[in-house]
């Protein structure tokens, strides 16, 4: 064994402490962090030929590495959807490098029930009921991947052929409708052969929203004259956190042919709060759905689940042919028969330490002030004369521009040039959109950690990067 190797493990306990004290540095200064950094990143270095040991390592990373990082976990980093890791999440998800569990097979190994229980915890938290069944994957692009996958053999199944078996080309047009499907959706489509064009825009509710008319919904289906499709409804929209009518759209189910999956990435969340579950009625009535924990569960990254009505399509799809590995044992198989994944970590297990910590309450009080954050900082743009709401604050997302009229693109500059000063001010980090059209910026409160202290900081970085010039 090379000599380094051989001292690091003799010293593994205090390699861990110098780690751990590290680790302990950073989160306790978290909350002052710069949210974003965007300076220039270290020079690239040559591979050493001799190794430093896991102690030069660790100094190294501290020196060059680590000053760089973005304060992402911290609580105004509100860009994308990103939320931080709950300390419970933490210790998970470093018992996870430990153990060191492959999590797509149950040989040997109790993981797997592990991930049966946390995905049946999960199950409960959103409202799905035991006809749906689980895996973990690493985030919502993945997850739309795999309802999508089961959707595509269950249209298979429909005109009497496999796609698992036969390929795409077997299925013939393919239609996929949709009001405002997130642009994993279209990623998805293109991985699985369907190809982006399948995809159909149906229009939306008036009045800037972003969820499907319904009724336009149902003539699209009645053109297709019976031609089975697959519908993708939105539980909670990037930019607006609009949600489609669910329980409408499966009532279409009662004459026309389609499989309904659901992207609830973020937006499932809200059947936590009793004030906002009715955004999330008839959830359960999905074939498949996509749900990201590494956004509001606060499990560190990568972290997502997907469940579906059709086990049996998923395992012919994705089951692993080998004499070594068995094959899919339903209603039960292993994991590594149910994605893309054959290896793959234990990435349940920080969700089953956060979900064991803070039980429904604590994720919902998450939820919940979160919710409050987003209108306290939709309050005060409302009020300030240079900006304006481009929605109504519907659950956890404010999405704003400046106020009067202007060429779009010389206001795309602008909501540029203000994401970069607020990002510069290291106060905030807010990400750019454009909503029906208009240039935008969007701040999302997923965080933990986030409090009005820290939301109120935000509105001043966001007033003073977007002030007009006196």
């Amino acid at each position: 064994m090379d000599a380094l190797l051989a001292a690091d493990r003799d010293r593994f306990p205090d390699l861990l402490r110098s780690v751990t004290d590290l680790a302990a540095r950073e989160l306790a200064a978290v909350d002052e962090r710069p949210a974003a950094h965007p300076g220039p990143a270290p020079a690239p270095e040559p591979l050493p030929d001799a190794g430093v040991g896991a102690d030069g390592a660790l100094e190294r990373f501290a020196r060059r590495w680590a000053p760089g990082f973005s304060g992402s976990a911290g609580p105004r980093y509100l860009g994308f959807v990103t939320g931080g890791a709950t300390p419970a999440a933490v210790a998970g998800d470093w018992l996870t490098a430990a153990y060191d569990q492959n999590a797509g097979s149950d040989t040997g190994s109790s993981a797997g029930a592990l991930e049966r229980e946390t995905l049946a915890w999960l199950r409960e938290l959103f409202g799905l009921g035991t006809a749906h069944s689980g895996a973990f994957v690493t985030g919502a692009t993945v997850s739309n991947t795999v309802g999508l996958a089961v959707a595509r053999e269950w249209l298979g199944e429909r005109q009497g052929v496999s796609v698992s078996r036969d390929g795409v080309a077997a299925l013939g047009p393919v239609t996929v409708l949709s009001g405002a499907p997130h642009s994993s959706t279209e990623k998805a489509l293109s991985v699985l052969g369907l190809g982006r064009a399948c995809l159909t825009r149906v229009p939306l509710l008036p009045g800037g929203r972003e969820a499907v008319d319904v009724a336009r919904l149902a003539e699209a289906l009645d053109a297709l004259d019976g031609r089975p499709a697959i519908v993708v409804a939105n539980a909670g929209t990037v930019d607006t956190v609009d949600f489609d009518d669910l329980r409408a759209i499966a009532a279409l189910k009662d004459r026309h042919d389609f499989w309904l999956h659901v992207d609830a990435a973020f937006g499932g969340f809200a059947a936590l709060s009793p004030r906002h579950a009715r955004l999330t009625a008839g959830l359960d009535a999905a074939d498949s759905v996509c749900v990201d924990l590494h956004k509001w569960l606060n499990v560190p990254y990568d972290a997502a689940v997907q469940f579906t009505r059709r086990q049996d399509l998923q395992a012919r799809v994705f089951h692993n042919a080998a004499p070594y590995l068995g094959l899919p044992d339903l209603p039960d198989p292993d994991f590594l028969h149910l994605t893309p994944e054959s290896s793959r970590r234990l990435r349940a297990l920080a969700a089953w330490f956060s979900l064991t910590a803070y039980g429904r309450e604590g994720h919902r009080d998450i939820v919940e002030r979160n919710i409050a954050l987003a209108h306290r900082l939709g309050d005060r743009i409302a009020g300030t004369a240079h900006l304006r709401l481009l929605a109504p604050v519907r659950l956890n997302v404010v999405c704003f521009t400046f106020a009067g009229e202007a060429p779009v693109e010389e206001l795309r500059e602008r909501v540029a040039a203000a994401a970069r000063a607020v990002a510069a001010s290291g106060e905030a980090f807010l990400t750019p959109t454009v909503h029906a059209g208009v240039p935008a910026l969007r701040a999302a409160f997923s965080n933990w950690r986030t409090s009005e202290a820290d939301t109120d900081r935000v509105f001043e970085a966001v007033t003073a990067a977007t002030a007009p010039a006196t």
